[in-house]
C-alpha cells in the first residue's frame, strides 16, 4: 500500500502532538483529606521503588544502639566482680561484638542522613530502658553491687533476657511490610539473631553449671544417665518390652547422630575384622535401615485396676501385674499402632485413644497410605480384657478428629458414658460422612466440640457417639467459637492456641463437676446430666500457651491446670525460661468460679537437650493435705504440696540426665501417678519406674502410711477422680497430729495426751474410759487448733466408737 506525501505529513504531525501531550500529562500525589495535591516529576514518582530504608528501619537502628550499649555497660562490670573464666570470656566477646555493631549502626544512619543517638547520654538510657530485654536502672544497680557467684548468676540472667529482647526487636521489625529491604540491614538483623541465639544457649548452660540444685548438669544416657533423687526411693525400673522399641535405635536418635556415634566407636581389631568380613554387606544394609522412630514406640499414659497396671504406648499397650510391694511384672503386650494410646479400665473393658492417620481398624502394622480409606481408624478402641493375658479388640468408635484423650464420666450396669477429646485435623467427609471441616458459616463444623460416647454394657459392639455438643459456644449469640480465639494477651504474654477443642477433661462424678483444659481456656463444667455438660466458668491465663491437663484437689475445691508450652517437644525449663510459662496454675473454686492463686514450676534448671514442661500428674491422698505428683518430661518427677494454694512447695523429686548430650531427643515422664501407696512413672523412652515416698522434714512416716490407707476405689483412670476417704485408724490420727505439730498448733501437754491415748488404743485397750478420753481429746483439739483440727477430731470420735 502506498501513502501520499500529504498523508504522511499528517501522521508525523499527529505523533508529534501526541508526544507533547504525553510529556505534559501531570503526575499527581494527593494530599491528606482537605489538603492540596502535589505534582511530581517522573523521577520523584518512581523514587519509592528504589527506597532502601523505611521509617521502621531507622527507628530500629536508633533503638538498637542504646540497647547494645547497655550490654557493653554490663560487660564492663565483669572484670572487677568475678574471675570465672567462662563469664569473663563471653563478656569480652559481647563487649567487642556489640561495640563494633554500634559503630556500624551509627554509620548506617549517618550515611542516610538520619540522626544517631549518643547511647552514653543519660537521657538516651532513661528513655530506652523499657525496650524489650533492657534491664531497669534498679537491676543495673543491683548488678553493680553484687560480686562472685551472685554477680555471675545475675549477669547471665539479665544478659539472656537482654539478648532475647534484641531478637524480639528484630522479629518486630521483620513483621512490618517493606522493612529491612536494604541488604546490609537485613544481613545485620540475621547476624544479631544467629549470634545472640548461640550466646543465649551458651549462657543457659553456664547458669545451669552454677546452680546448687543436684538436678542440674546430670550426665546423659539412655540406660546409664546420671540421676538425682530427694525424699523418694526408686524401687523398680523396667525397660520397654521387646517389640516396643527399635532395637537398632532404642534411644530414638537422629540418623546424623547415630552416624556420629558410630564414628566415635573404637575400631575392631584385625582379628575381629577378619572374622566379620562375611557380614559387612549385611551390616551395611542394617545400618541403612536404622531409623529414627519418632513417636512410633513411645510410652504414653497409664491406668490401674486392682493389681493390674496398663501402660499405653503409641504402638499398643502393655499389661503388668503388681505384687504386694507394687513392683510390676509383664503379663502381656498388645501391638496395635495408632498413636496416643491413652487407656482407661472399666470392669472387663479397656478403652484406648487413637489419633494418628496411620492407625488401622485391624491393628495392622502396615499403616494406611490412601487419603481416604475405610481401613483407617481414628477414635476409641474397645477391648475385652476379661483375660488380661489375651485382650481382644471387640469394638471401635470412629470420630472426626480422632481421640487424643478420653474421660470416663459414668458407668453403671447398663451403659458407660465417655467424653472424647479429639484435637487432630477433621477427617474428610468421604471417609466419615458426618465430619465437616471449618467452613465459613457452616455450623455443622466438627470443631469447637467434644464427643459424648455411649457404650452399652450388655453389648459394647454397639458403642456410638450420641452427641457432639458445642461446649465453647457463646450463650447469647450462639457463635460456636465463643471462647478464646487465639493470639497473645498483650506485651510479654504467651501466644496461645485458640479454643476449638479440649485436651483433657477431668471428671469428679461425686461433685457433678468436670475441669477442662481446653487449649486456650480452663473450663469448669456442670455434669449433673452427663449427656449435657454445661459450662459454668472459663478463664484464660496470659502465661499459658496451651491448657493441657486438669486435676482436682482431694475435696474438689481446687484445680491444678498445666501449660504444655512447646507441646512437650521443646526445652522449656532452662534457667532463662519464665517461671510462669510451661508451669502449673492453681485455682480455687469459689461459688462456682475459678479464682487464680499461684504458679508452680520446678526450680531445677534443665538443659537445651531436655524437653521439659508440665505434663500429667495425680493427687497423693494424704489426709489433711493437698499433694500432687507431677511429670515434667525430661525435667523428671516432682512432688508438690499445694495445701496453701497461694504458696506451693516442692517436697520430693527424681530426675535423670538427658537421653543424649548433643541433641534433643523426646523423652522423660509422660505421667506420674499415685496408686495404692506407690508412684508410677511411664518414661517415654526408658520404660516404667516405681517409687516409694520417703519420710522427710516435709512429710512424716505416718502421713505416707495414711496415704496408703486411702480408699479411692481399686481403679485409677486418667481424667477421672473419686472422693477419697480414710478409715478411722490410729495411723490416720497420727498423721493428722504430725501435721498440727508441724504447724506448731498443739501444746506439749495435748500432744502427749493424744499420743498416749493412741498407744493404748493400739495396744488393744477397750472400754468407756478410753472412749470418753478420746471424745474429750477431740473437743480439746478443736478448741486449741480450731478448723485445722476438724479432721483429727472426726477420727478420734470414730476411734472412740470402736472401743466403746
Amino acid at each position: 500500500m502506498k501513502y501520499s506525501p500529504c498523508f504522511a505529513t499528517l501522521i508525523i504531525s499527529a505523533l508529534i502532538l501526541a508526544g507533547d501531550c504525553f510529556a505534559q500529562a501531570p503526575i499527581i500525589q494527593p494530599g491528606a483529606p482537605g489538603e492540596p495535591s502535589t505534582r511530581l516529576s517522573p523521577e520523584a514518582a518512581t523514587e519509592i521503588a528504589a527506597t532502601r530504608f523505611t521509617e521502621a528501619d531507622v527507628r530500629f537502628m536508633q533503638d538498637m544502639i542504646p540497647h547494645h550499649h547497655q550490654a557493653t555497660e554490663m560487660a564492663a562490670l565483669v572484670a572487677d566482680r568475678t574471675n570465672w573464666p567462662p563469664l569473663v570470656e563471653i563478656a569480652g566477646r559481647i563487649d567487642a561484638a556489640q561495640a563494633d555493631e554500634i559503630e556500624f549502626m551509627q554509620k548506617w544512619l549517618a550515611d542516610r542522613g538520619q540522626s544517631a543517638p549518643d547511647p552514653s547520654h543519660h537521657h538516651a538510657m532513661h528513655m530506652h530502658h523499657d525496650m524489650a530485654g533492657m534491664a531497669t536502672p534498679d537491676q543495673m544497680a543491683e548488678l553493680a553491687a553484687s560480686e562472685g557467684v551472685d554477680f555471675d548468676r545475675l549477669f547471665l540472667e539479665l544478659m539472656i533476657v537482654h539478648h532475647e529482647g534484641a531478637i524480639t526487636m528484630v522479629d518486630d521489625l521483620l513483621s512490618q511490610p517493606g522493612s529491612a529491604y536494604d541488604p546490609t540491614l537485613y544481613e545485620f538483623t540475621t547476624d544479631v539473631v544467629n549470634d545472640q541465639t548461640a550466646e543465649i544457649e551458651q549462657m543457659n548452660e553456664m547458669l545451669a553449671q552454677i546452680s546448687p540444685d543436684p538436678r542440674a548438669n546430670l550426665a546423659a544416657g539412655v540406660d546409664d544417665a546420671e540421676s538425682a533423687i530427694a525424699n523418694l526411693e526408686l524401687i523398680a525400673s523396667l525397660p520397654r518390652p521387646a517389640g516396643f522399641f527399635d532395637p537398632n535405635n532404642p534411644g530414638g536418635l537422629s540418623l546424623d547422630r547415630l552416624a556420629a556415634l558410630d564414628e566415635d566407636t573404637p575400631a575392631e581389631s584385625d582379628a575381629d575384622d577378619a572374622a566379620s568380613n562375611d557380614e559387612d554387606a549385611a551390616d551395611e544394609e542394617e545400618s541403612a535401615d536404622a531409623r529414627r522412630p519418632l513417636l512410633s514406640f513411645i510410652n504414653s499414659d497409664m491406668a490401674f485396676a486392682n493389681d493390674i497396671l496398663v501402660a499405653g504406648s503409641y504402638h499398643g499397650f502393655n499389661v503388668y501385674r503388681l505384687d504386694d510391694e507394687g513392683r510390676p511384672s509383664l503379663i502381656s503386650s498388645v501391638v496395635c499402632p495408632g498413636g496416643q494410646g491413652d487407656v482407661s479400665i472399666i470392669g472387663d473393658l479397656l478403652i484406648m485413644s487413637v489419633e494418628e492417620q496411620r492407625a488401622r481398624v485391624d491393628c495392622g502394622l502396615q499403616g494406611v497410605n490412601d487419603d481416604v480409606s475405610a481401613e483407617r481408624f481414628r477414635g476409641l478402641r474397645i477391648f475385652d480384657v476379661s483375660d488380661w493375658a489375651a485382650p481382644k479388640q471387640i469394638a471401635v468408635v470412629q470420630t472426626c478428629r480422632g481421640s487424643h484423650t478420653h474421660s470416663v464420666v459414668s458407668a453403671d450396669d447398663k451403659r458407660i458414658i465417655v467424653y472424647n477429646s479429639g484435637i487432630g485435623r477433621v477427617r474428610d467427609s468421604q471417609e466419615l460422612e458426618f465430619c465437616v471441616d471449618e467452613l465459613p458459616g457452616d455450623e455443622r463444623t466438627s470443631l469447637f466440640r467434644i464427643d459424648i460416647v455411649e457404650i452399652p454394657v450388655a453389648d459394647p459392639t454397639q458403642a456410638r457417639i450420641v452427641d457432639s455438643p458445642a461446649v465453647f459456644a457463646d450463650p447469647e449469640s450462639g457463635a460456636l467459637a465463643g471462647l478464646w480465639r487465639g493470639g497473645d494477651h498483650g506485651d510479654d504474654t504467651q501466644e496461645t492456641n485458640d479454643t476449638n477443642h479440649c485436651h483433657d477433661i477431668t471428671i469428679f462424678p461425686s461433685l457433678n463437676l468436670a475441669a477442662g483444659a481446653c487449649s486456650g481456656n480452663g473450663i469448669l463444667f456442670d455434669i449433673t446430666d452427663p449427656l449435657a455438660p454445661v459450662r459454668v466458668d472459663a478463664v484464660t491465663d496470659p502465661g499459658f500457651a496451651y491448657w493441657h491437663s486438669a486435676t482436682f484437689s482431694n475435696d474438689g475445691s481446687k484445680v491444678i491446670f498445666t501449660d504444655e508450652w512447646g507441646g512437650g517437644m521443646r526445652p522449656r525449663c532452662r534457667p532463662s525460661d519464665p517461671r510462669t510459662w510451661g508451669a502449673n496454675a492453681i485455682y480455687e473454686i469459689v461459688d462456682g468460679q475459678f479464682e487464680f492463686q499461684s504458679y508452680f514450676k520446678i526450680p531445677a534448671p534443665q538443659g537445651e537437650t531436655e524437653n521439659c514442661v508440665a505434663h500429667n500428674g495425680s493427687i497423693i491422698p494424704v489426709p489433711g493435705r493437698d499433694l500432687f505428683a507431677q511429670a515434667w518430661y525430661q525435667g523428671g518427677l516432682s512432688v508438690i504440696d499445694f495445701t496453701d494454694a497461694a504458696n506451693p512447695v516442692e517436697i520430693a523429686y527424681f530426675d535423670r540426665g538427658p537421653i543424649d548430650a548433643e541433641e534433643l531427643i523426646l523423652g522423660g515422664y509422660w505421667s506420674t501417678y499415685w496408686y495404692n501407696g506407690r508412684i508410677y512413672g511411664t518414661e517415654i523412652v526408658r520404660g516404667l519406674d516405681v517409687f516409694a515416698l520417703m519420710p522427710s522434714d516435709h512429710i512424716s512416716e505416718n502421713e505416707i502410711a495414711a496415704a496408703a490407707l486411702a480408699d479411692g476405689g481399686d481403679v485409677f483412670n486418667p481424667q477421672q477422680q473419686f472422693t477419697v476417704t480414710w478409715p478411722d485408724d490410729v495411723v490416720v490420727a497420727r498423721a493428722l497430729i504430725d501435721q498440727l505439730n508441724r504447724d506448731a498448733a498443739l501444746n506439749e501437754t495435748l500432744d502427749f495426751e493424744l499420743k498416749s491415748a493412741l498407744i493404748r488404743f493400739d495396744g488393744g485397750e477397750a472400754g468407756p474410759n478410753l472412749s470418753n478420753e478420746l471424745v474429750q481429746l477431740a473437743e480439746q483439739v478443736q478448741r486449741v487448733a480450731a478448723s485445722s483440727a476438724a479432721p483429727l477430731a472426726q477420727v478420734l470420735i470414730g476411734l472412740s466408737e470402736q472401743v466403746d
